[in-house]
């Protein structure tokens, strides 16, 4: 073959296309790009999905403690209501929920009843703040709450009476629930009625003085006013065990 053959036919062969390295560094790139973004998106949506599933409670249990005037409340994060509470430091009010009997806080195994789609309500409010009054509610009822009732009141569950609000009084309905306790003012709860406690997660509420100066209202189910005596002592037995107070 001659040299001019030979050349042509090199001319017509497989031909080898040299790459430009920069578009093949940005392709790389992108391709990282996308990597990266791809775990991105799915540790959010994880993330994402969690919070949703949370809905506002944590399972946290790191203890916080909260600083209400001469007095430090040492509670664990699922024990306290609202996220931005969830710290260490001086506060006026301290909100926290629990689940009664067991008086814990948010927890997987307890996800019904602090969403509330368990059979019964389980779920207890818990309010402390500087106390505004010199008397607890059941101190106020002799001068205060026994000018604003209308007598009779009719039998209540756990040996409670209920009585009716007057007209004047303020409070619409409402009903007050009443138990003698031995050596002590009474037990005293205000109750919501009618429509208004049918809708209301937890329609009752009373308040005791704890701690220095504070005061500590709980809202709770009305079902739970059959056991207003070991309620009361739970309450009382779980504020004294979280609170500490300065001398």
């Amino acid at each position: 073959m001659s040299g001019i053959a030979m050349k042509q036919v090199a001319a017509e062969g497989p031909q080898l296309t040299v790459v430009d390295s920069t578009l093949m560094k940005r392709v790389l790139y992108a391709f990282a790009t996308l990597a990266l973004i791809s775990v991105a998106i799915s540790l959010g949506g994880k993330w994402f999905g969690r919070l949703i599933a949370m809905a506002g409670y944590t399972d946290d249990t790191t203890i916080h403690e909260v600083v209400i005037g001469n007095n430090v409340i040492a509670v664990p994060a699922n024990f306290i209501r609202f996220d931005q509470a969830r710290r260490d430091g001086i506060a006026s009010r301290l909100d926290l929920y629990l689940r009664y009997p067991e008086m814990d806080g948010y927890s997987t195994a307890a996800r019904d009843d602090f969403n509330h789609t368990g059979a019964r309500r389980k779920i207890i409010f818990l309010s402390f703040e500087q106390q505004m009054m010199s008397r607890d509610m059941s101190g106020r009822f002799a001068p205060i709450y026994s000018g604003l009732i209308a007598q009779p009141g009719t039998p209540g569950p756990g040996g409670t009476t209920l009585y009716g609000f007057t007209e004047k009084s303020g409070y619409l309905n409402e009903v007050l629930a009443v138990a003698n306790r031995p050596g002590k003012d009474p037990f005293v709860a205000r109750c919501l009625s009618g429509p208004s406690a049918a809708e209301s997660l937890a329609p009752c509420q009373r308040d005791i003085q704890v701690g220095d100066s504070l005061s500590l209202s709980y809202r709770f189910p009305r079902e739970f006013l059959g056991d207003w005596q070991a309620l009361d002592t739970a309450i009382a037995a779980e504020a004294a065990r979280i609170l500490k107070t300065g001398h």
